[in-house]
């Protein structure tokens, strides 16, 4: 860790599974982290490695340069941001980053207000996970004008791999990320969906991701999830509730472009499925107890 934070002050709100270690990495290049999560666990962690944990949105966003939102959806961030007092708090001329997956125009929206309270609003999705998150080398889709990009592309750097000026305007990051999240979604239910079929036809579906991994047949998705779903009760990285709000963006996106996508519908289905029968909170791998629900088989 920096023995002396200068580079700036960043305000961070979501201190969750992805949110910490992001917020951990600001401190380590040397930002004063002022953190603010309903867990009083996430708060003493954020305290325990140089941060300072306060007890509200607005009391994070005081004093800050930026003031990064790490949280669910957009209805979160609305909230922090207008309901919570965040905006106002923030000093006038500072960027506020959303990083959460939102719809495009929920994200548009908030930079409307934003700019006209006289605060800049940067559209910066991440994708990469909780692994992503501790490594330092999430994939960040930026969207804002060049300026304010510039401004807090420090600060994205700390806790990104590859970040990515995506467009001038805030929503055509969540763009970007709704894309993604077609391709993540698909690629879940694609690899359940196969290991499934292998049990069911008497391979072992170890033997079988082994295989897999390496083949043409492989994506990053079946080599992150893959293992997991071979486990009774993974740990929870992802939800599945996670992918049924984001396949829910791609299924609106689709909607109001009118843009056929029959394999995201699918997905989501699946997604839905799983959470109707109680996994909502699950990691989202566990989507192939689903798969073999219908194909009438546990693990």
């Amino acid at each position: 860790m920096s023995s002396a934070n200068t580079a700036g002050t960043v305000g961070f709100v979501g201190l969750g599974a992805m949110g910490l270690p992001m917020a951990l990495n600001l401190i380590r290049a040397g930002y004063t982290v002022r953190g603010f999560d309903l867990n009083p666990a996430a708060l003493a962690a954020l305290g325990q490695a140089g941060g300072i944990g306060v007890a509200s949105a607005a009391a994070a966003a005081t004093g800050a340069d930026t003031l990064i939102l790490m949280v669910v959806n957009a209805g979160q961030a609305e909230a922090v941001l207008f309901e919570a007092g965040a905006a106002e708090a923030l000093p006038a001329g500072g960027s506020v980053i959303v990083m959460a997956t939102c719809p495009p125009q929920s994200v548009a929206a908030m930079g409307v207000r934003i700019e006209a309270m006289g605060r800049r609003l940067i559209d910066a999705p991440v994708s990469g996970g909780v692994a992503g998150a501790i490594a330092a080398s999430l994939t960040i889709m930026a969207a804002a004008p060049a300026a304010s990009f510039a401004a807090v592309r420090p600060v994205l750097d700390a806790m990104g791999g590859k970040v990515v000026h995506v467009g001038e305007r805030p929503g055509q990051g969540a763009v970007v990320k709704t894309v993604n999240q077609l391709l993540a979604g698909v690629h879940i239910a694609a690899a359940a969906e196969a290991l499934a079929l292998a049990g069911k036809l008497g391979i072992d579906t170890a033997i079988m991701l082994d295989i897999v991994s390496g083949s043409a047949a492989s994506s990053w998705m079946l080599r992150d999830r893959g293992p997991r779903m071979l486990e009774d009760d993974p740990e929870v990285r992802s939800a599945v509730d996670i992918f049924v709000k984001d396949l829910g963006i791609v299924m609106e996106a689709g909607r109001d472009a009118k843009a056929a996508l029959p394999l995201a519908a699918a997905a989501h289905q699946l997604f839905l499925a799983a959470s109707g029968q109680g996994h909502g909170k699950a990691d989202d791998s566990q989507l192939i107890r689903t798969y073999n629900q219908l194909n009438g088989k546990t693990i």
